[in-house]
């Protein structure tokens, strides 16, 4: 139950005050610690509340078990005494959605509303943010190895570099090459693919590229038929391992805005530096 005087009590130190820190510095709370900040007298009640926060995680096609991870602790009681009760780590968006199911008549509820939707945007910012400085390194980094590789295909007898390059795309993308994948992605013709992928996709390329160089310089090969055949095979196994460790496969995962954006909001988050004037 809320101590006398809750109400008056700073919304962000409430919710903080229970805040957890795992060993790996993630943030979570527990369930029974929640349910007695919100003035639920009965976990089991609160319970049912947690099921429907977990339905409407579903219902956002977000995995719950990454955000509602069930656990069973045990309890002192006191003189010697303890109980092994079952609990709920929760991620702060699962306290978002807990908020959005609570009893809307207890005034806490709102303020918990309040303080996990304003902590879940400034999480989607900071996150968005590391995304996009990722994502600009990764595209300066795949431009620069398309460059080496060009040279080292160039040295194998390469002469037509976009059939050279959309055999990579082709082995990486399941048969897919460059025209397919912007098709895919609806992208217009005069917009690179590589300027729409996120960090993820960037990634696997650069793994494509980088293996390509090597084995392409490695095995001394000759011939545009032999480097093209390398580039295929490079992106087929590429493939391959992102299956073997579970991961999206690269046309599935989704078109992101044009690269440019990222690059305003990386600046626009920076800060503004002062004038001599000031």
């Amino acid at each position: 139950m809320p101590q006398k005087g809750f109400m008056t009590e700073n919304t962000t130190v409430v919710f903080q005050k229970i805040r957890m820190i795992s060993e790996d510095e993630q943030e979570y709370w527990l369930a029974r610690d929640l349910f007695g900040v919100l003035g639920y007298t009965d976990f089991r009640n609160f319970e049912e509340v947690v099921r429907k926060a977990v339905l409407a995680c579903k219902n956002s096609k977000i995995n719950p078990n990454l955000h509602f991870k069930s656990f069973t602790r045990n309890i002192n009681l006191g003189k010697g005494g303890e109980r092994f009760v079952s609990d709920v780590k929760l991620s702060r968006y699962a306290c978002y959605l807990i908020m959005q199911n609570a009893d809307p008549s207890k005034e806490v509820v709102a303020l918990g509303q309040t303080y996990f939707a304003i902590q879940t945007r400034k999480q989607e910012v900071q996150n968005q943010y590391e995304e996009d400085q990722k994502r600009i390194g990764l595209r300066k980094n795949i431009s620069h190895r398309n460059k080496h590789l060009a040279q080292v295909a160039s040295k194998a007898g390469v002469r037509n570099y976009g059939m050279f390059n959309n055999q990579g795309y082709k082995g990486l993308y399941n048969g897919l090459g460059e025209p397919e994948i912007r098709d895919l992605k609806k992208l217009e013709k005069n917009q690179k693919i590589l300027d729409h992928m996120g960090s993820e996709e960037l990634a696997d390329n650069i793994f494509r590229v980088a293996q390509a160089d090597a084995k392409i310089d490695r095995e001394d090969a000759v011939g545009e038929a032999k480097a093209n055949q390398i580039h295929y095979e490079v992106g087929k196994k590429v493939r391959a391992v992102i299956k073997a460790l579970g991961g999206t496969m690269p046309e599935e995962l989704p078109r992101v805005d044009y690269i440019k954006e990222a690059k305003k909001r990386i600046k626009s988050a920076e800060p503004k530096k002062l004038t001599s004037a000031d």
